[in-house]
């Protein structure tokens, strides 16, 4: 799928900038990914920052969790895993697409350093259902 091949894609942005952070602890690391800082110093982890928008406008945005650990993804359809009431569904007819841009849970530092792992990929693990 388009998700998966996104999730590959991030996955290298984001260990090329773990590897250049490798110095710092993980709550420095975690303060690296907030959106303006990241803006500045990674302007090509997100296609949004060339825009100067954000994916969720809300304050203290942080970006490490780019990708939500809580989207599943099958042949058929995208969904999340925990009902989230922010959760939107948009049928495509032969796709029913996951609409989450109204959840910020991913986003929020307290839910990242719940989650933390440098390695990206493990927290993203479990998307993909086939």
């Amino acid at each position: 799928t388009k998700y998966k091949q996104w999730i590959i894609n991030h996955f290298i942005k984001h260990k090329q900038i773990i590897d250049k952070l490798n110095h710092l602890n993980d709550k420095e690391i975690i303060k690296y990914f907030r959106y303006d800082n990241l803006k500045t110093k990674e302007k090509d982890f997100c296609p949004l920052f060339k825009q100067n928008k954000k994916c969720h406008n809300i304050a203290n945005l942080n970006c490490y969790l780019c990708g939500c650990p809580y989207i599943k993804i099958t042949k058929t359809k995208s969904y999340c895993a925990i009902n989230s009431k922010f959760a939107r569904y948009i049928d495509k007819g032969d796709f029913i697409h996951l609409d989450c841009s109204n959840c910020i849970i991913p986003h929020k530092e307290g839910f990242i350093i719940k989650h933390f792992d440098k390695n990206w990929s493990s927290i993203m693990k479990d998307i993909i259902d086939e």
